[in-house]
């Protein structure tokens, strides 16, 4: 094998810029974005000519080197971010977004996205409003709070709360409590940014009243409860309720502040799930100020949500840092819409993703797996497809031990291994997530859309183009 003559035969950057669909590129793009392209394409011949023992291969390549440029170019204009199929069965996947939002709801954000909305303008007084308007009654309508706001995610709210009502001061926390909250976050952490000293009282598996009542000094500011919604532990355990620490709280003139990470509005143990303390319940209990997340088991934006006594949240929403972890005006707008939703629990579980996912049938689930499957076999992909049991789970560090019995399409490849369609799927122009199991692909139906099984079956249907492509991806 002749690599000399392979090098020789790779087209000159002049010659290249001289072809007809090259000028084309440069006409549609740009000539430096083509000349970008061409140099990172070249590099990755030359090293593939180096590497190559096969002088056919090499040859093949080097004659693809135009259509590689043009795939090039065509990918530095493609946004990195983009839709993707969730098969996975975790409905609050965190990697893939966790909570999905309404068709119809973000058709309402984008009318308002694209123009000017009333922000922060008081159209019935015409002079500068605030941005919580927007949703405030309703999270006090729907919780019996009295006064509420939102920042940029939960852990922005605990740290927002403790700097407003703790800088400082102690702040005392059950040790069984202090939970990382994914990313290698952790609540001791970020209560420390917020300028308030912890005070860890009780064990990992043990918190007594006693502990609390004997950690309370003068330099205490608050007692906080932080609810461990992404783990459990179980077997020899003690804690102390919001009801127990509220009293307690009072007599010392101190707030009780609760973070429930999850945070529901909804007692879904009506619909077979695990009995999750709702947010109302944490009001009526007496906590004084209660946050959680929007985007988890509210199925809402990435934001967090605070509520509670009017006082403590004007003292928040005076505070410096509100303006650095503020929410913007897409978040605000799809905060409405989701807690509209709430004034119906019938039109929440209907009309709200993750709500309507969490709840489906079993019967409804099995019956859109078997159209899945209908229409992976009459696309006739060399595979065999099928059906089995499996579990789904809400993720998101929301119920972490509930699964929920569901159903997938099952896909055994004929002619490649699962390891490579896996690989392949996520390098579809819309990826499909699916999740192996015993060596076969699996499409948790729980998660996917019925609008999106012809999507799948049809990208499924060009593998041939997809094995080029994963020759590409391995140059």
């Amino acid at each position: 094998m002749d690599k000399n003559n392979l090098y020789r035969s790779i087209p000159k950057v002049d010659v290249l810029l001289e072809d007809a669909d090259v000028q084309a590129m440069i006409e549609r793009y740009s000539r430096d974005t083509v000349m970008e392209a061409i140099h990172i394409e070249m590099d990755k011949l030359r090293a593939f000519i180096g590497k190559s023992g096969d002088e056919e291969e090499a040859m093949a390549q080097i004659a693809m080197l135009k259509s590689h440029i043009e795939m090039t170019v065509a990918a530095m204009h493609t946004p990195n971010m983009r839709m993707v199929v969730n098969g996975t069965g975790t409905v609050l996947h965190t990697n893939l977004g966790r909570a999905p939002i309404a068709r119809e709801h973000m058709e309402r954000i984008a009318a308002l996205a694209t123009g000017y909305s009333n922000l922060e303008y008081n159209l019935e007084e015409g002079r500068r409003g605030e941005r919580y308007s927007h949703f405030e009654k309703l999270l006090c309508k729907l919780t019996g709070a009295e006064a509420a706001m939102a920042v940029n995610n939960n852990a922005a709210a605990v740290m927002l709360i403790l700097s407003s009502l703790a800088k400082g001061g102690e702040v005392v926390v059950s040790r069984g409590e202090l939970v990382e909250i994914g990313g290698k976050f952790r609540i001791p952490d970020v209560m420390e940014q917020s300028g308030a000293a912890l005070v860890e009282v009780g064990t990992t598996n043990k918190t007594h009243y006693s502990d609390y009542e004997e950690a309370i000094t003068e330099e205490t500011k608050a007692l906080l409860k932080v609810h461990t919604s992404n783990y459990r532990i179980v077997g020899f355990t003690d804690t102390v309720g919001i009801d127990e620490l509220v009293p307690l709280a009072k007599e010392h003139g101190l707030p009780v502040i609760e973070d429930l990470g999850s945070g529901v509005l909804i007692d879904l143990s009506k619909y077979g799930i695990t009995y999750e303390p709702t947010v109302q319940d944490s009001i009526r209990k007496g906590a004084d100020v209660v946050c959680f997340s929007g985007d988890k088991l509210l199925g809402g934006p990435q934001a967090g949500i605070i509520i509670g006594r009017k006082k403590y949240i004007d003292k928040m929403k005076k505070n410096q840092l509100t303006r650095a972890l503020r929410i913007d005006k897409f978040t605000a707008a799809s905060l409405e819409l989701v807690l509209q939703e709430y004034l119906s629990e019938e039109k929440a579980i209907r009309n709200i993703p993750v709500l309507r996912m969490i709840t489906k049938p079993q019967e409804e689930i099995a019956r859109e797996a078997r159209r899945l499957q209908r229409i992976l076999r009459n696309a006739g992909l060399p595979a065999k497809i099928g059906t089995a049991a499996c579990e789904s789970q809400i993720g998101g560090g929301s119920l972490p031990l509930e699964r929920l019995p569901s159903t997938a399409v099952t896909i055994k490849p004929e002619k490649i291994s699962v390891p490579e369609l896996e690989e392949r799927m996520r390098h579809l122009p819309v990826p499909v997530i699916p999740r192996t199991v015993n060596d076969t692909i699996l499409l948790d139906v729980r998660t996917l859309q019925s609008k999106e099984f012809h999507l799948i079956a049809d990208q499924l249907k060009e593998l041939e183009v997809l094995e080029k492509t994963s020759l590409i991806a391995a140059r």
